[in-house]
């Protein structure tokens, strides 16, 4: 068996939920704070552990008291944290979120350590773990651009293979996009990468980056609706489980992290987005980005019925 491993970033979410939006100048009382561990490489990697991979994670985090507890919460879940960096007289990375009565949302990320991530960190972290065939690196955009061609430059070199997460879409070249064996957009994410229009059609934006050359296979995450796996030769519908949706945040890292660990457990590309499908629509169930990521048990059952 494989292992996962996240390069990417990790912050700490604090979350205040209000009767609505403030607008500029505007003060809203009343509302009601919490405070979650977050980051999209973070999440991701809670997610392939809870599903039983072997997983390590790089980055990096301020020398702070988030640090410290984003370090704690990450080793709780059984995350291996050599390649974390601590950094000192830098801030660990924070997102801070409104949210309104309706669930609509405004959030501003402050990266701090998470843009402090090198290539050469990145590079000699996947020395150090000794990165093989049959390994999976998943790697997330909320890192510096040049670190996440590092990453997929050296996973690929020793035979593992290389997950994309393009989040944001932004400054992510074609020959980056093609060092990815998969690369997982949501259709927003789809369309900008292909230089197409809002609102283009998932199955242009895939073929106009087939003509640049990206020969990449693609699970585009569909919200509700579950996802769309295109490869060279085929093209397949993974429809979500019909749940009670609660809270849609952390979702796409569910799916990420539970493709990650259906390859590194030996499963096909085919049997792995589906099994992240499922636990990604298992995820919706819960509030919080982590909060609902399903165990390995979990998932079966879900699977079996």
């Amino acid at each position: 068996m494989g292992r996962v491993i996240v390069v990417g970033s990790v912050n700490i979410d604090l979350v205040v939920v209000a009767a609505h939006l403030p607008v500029p100048g505007e003060t809203v009382i009343g509302g009601r704070f919490s405070q979650h561990h977050g980051g999209k490489g973070g999440n991701q990697a809670v997610a392939a552990a809870r599903l039983g991979a072997r997983t390590s994670f790089i980055g990096a985090v301020g020398d702070d008291a988030f640090g410290e507890q984003a370090q704690a919460a990450l080793a709780a879940e059984g995350v291996e944290l050599a390649g974390l960096r601590t950094v000192p007289a830098e801030a660990t990375g924070v997102a801070l979120i409104l949210v309104d009565a309706e669930g609509e949302n405004s959030i501003a990320v402050a990266s701090g350590a998470n843009g402090t991530v090198t290539p050469a960190q990145v590079r000699e972290a996947l020395q150090a773990l000794a990165v093989e065939a049959g390994d999976v690196v998943l790697v997330g955009h909320e890192v510096p651009t040049e670190s996440v061609r590092e990453a997929l430059a050296s996973a690929r070199a020793t035979g593992a293979t290389t997950i994309l997460n393009p989040a944001p879409a932004t400054g992510l070249t074609t020959a980056i996009l093609a060092a990815a064996d998969i690369v997982t957009p949501n259709e927003g994410e789809l369309v900008s990468l292909a230089g197409l229009a809002a609102g283009a059609e998932v199955g242009d934006a895939v073929a106009a980056l087939r003509s640049v050359g990206v020969s990449s296979a693609f699970l585009v995450s569909l919200g509700a609706a579950g996802a769309r796996l295109d490869t060279a030769g085929s093209t397949t519908a993974l429809p979500a489980l019909p749940v009670d949706a609660v809270d849609t945040v952390g979702a796409g890292d569910t799916l990420n992290g539970a493709l990650a660990a259906g390859l590194a457990s030996g499963l096909s590309l085919d049997e792995a987005a589906r099994r992240a499908v499922v636990a990604a629509s298992l995820a919706v169930t819960k509030t919080g980005a982590r909060e609902g990521m399903p165990t390995i048990g979990e998932l079966e059952a879900a699977l079996a019925r």
